[in-house]
């Protein structure tokens, strides 16, 4: 039989071998639509009736038409008492985030012209929360400040205003950077997991030794293995993708070929890196505990998806270029809110195809060293 031949040979055994195998179905079907949820609903810095005290010293209508304008917004769930003091030992419980006191004196200066400051504690246990809410009242009083304003017919302008417009994202909303990061994490888990059992397996049942003496060229017969686990990884990119736009309603202002490359190019990197874990464990079970820490754990933390990279400290910085997830994020989310944006996209493509070459490269040479 000549090498081609030997090759589909091999290529259509590995088809047939996962038609048989439920598992491997189950991985590129069930476990991305599984996860995809887990992360696109777990995982939100968006808050939304954050459970936040407020105490009304003062008693005036203007006070009170204050606390109905922060019980009437839907970034609160407003628990009024009549001091701090219970407040803040809620806050203490975790059964508030944050309190708002209204001071005495605030509608008679506010009708001087001269209002009293408002004073706002925020659960620094919760930072993320606490921006959002010190944030979301900053907005809240300047809207109610002008209305009142309004209502009297007064115009007092500040002397300097910023009227701040967001682009790609109008709403801020966390989901639609964390999902498009959410497809990174899934498909490096599920790439490298893929591949992790398939060399190691062939080692435990004892047919690699078949298989390497078959005519077939190493780096073919690598190629042969890998080839089907690539299609079953764009099917799974293409579920993930699927389920980011009809379940989450992010918007796709890219093109499917521009996400095809990005895909094609982070799935090089991670199928070779579980097939370089396979060839040099050949242990199942080792295989598929390595491939987890080695595949999610690094892409999780040092990607970009949950922490910004530049925020990290500068040696951890470093270990981040090691990572091919951190390459797919940035392409991935403008592909989903800007559109093809190919200065971003070649860069990363290029060194994620890198990435698979040496895996490749070196799987050949493990694969290699046992024939000779």
């Amino acid at each position: 039989m000549s090498a081609r031949g030997a090759t589909a040979a091999v290529m259509a055994k590995e088809w047939a071998q996962i038609w048989r195998d439920p598992s491997t179905i189950g991985l590129v079907l069930v476990l991305p639509l599984l996860l995809m949820f887990l992360f696109g609903s777990a995982v939100s810095l968006d808050t939304t009736a954050t459970r936040t005290g407020i105490v009304d010293r003062d008693r005036s209508a203007a006070s009170r038409d204050l606390v109905a304008a922060f019980a009437r917004n839907r970034y609160f769930a407003i628990q009024e008492a009549p001091a701090v003091e219970p407040l803040a030992r809620a806050m203490l419980a975790d059964e508030v985030r944050g309190i708002v006191v209204i001071p005495e004196g605030f509608g008679r200066g506010l009708a001087n012209g001269r209002p009293r400051d408002i004073q706002m504690l925020t659960d620094g246990a919760q930072p993320n929360t606490a921006a959002f809410i010190a944030g979301h009242a900053r907005g809240l009083l300047a809207t109610w400040s002008a209305a009142r304003l309004g209502e009297r017919g007064e115009a007092r302008p500040p002397v300097l205003q910023i009227n701040a417009r967001y682009r790609y994202n109008p709403g801020l909303r966390s989901r639609y950077t964390l999902v498009p990061g959410a497809i990174a994490i899934v498909m490096a888990m599920i790439g490298t997991m893929l591949t992790a059992l398939i060399v190691a397996r062939e080692y435990e049942r004892g047919t690699m030794e078949g298989l390497l003496a078959s005519p077939i060229p190493v780096p073919l017969l690598v190629a042969a293995k890998l080839f089907p686990y690539f299609v079953l990884g764009l099917a799974a990119t293409a579920v993930c993708v699927g389920v980011a736009i009809v379940a989450y309603d992010l918007p796709f202002r890219g093109t499917f070929p521009a996400l095809l490359l990005i895909s094609a190019a982070f799935l090089s990197a991670v199928l070779g890196q579980g097939l370089l874990i396979s060839a040099g464990t050949r242990n199942q079970f080792v295989s598929t505990q390595f491939a987890l820490l080695s595949g999610f754990l690094p892409s999780l933390l040092l990607s970009g998806f949950l922490f910004e990279i530049d925020s990290m400290p500068q040696p951890i910085q470093y270990l981040t270029y090691i990572v091919p997830a951190r390459y797919l994020i940035p392409p991935l989310q403008s592909v989903f809110l800007t559109g093809d944006i190919w200065a971003i996209f070649w860069p990363n493509a290029a060194i994620m195809f890198g990435f698979g070459a040496f895996f490749f490269w070196r799987v050949t040479k493990a694969i290699g060293r046992t024939i000779a």
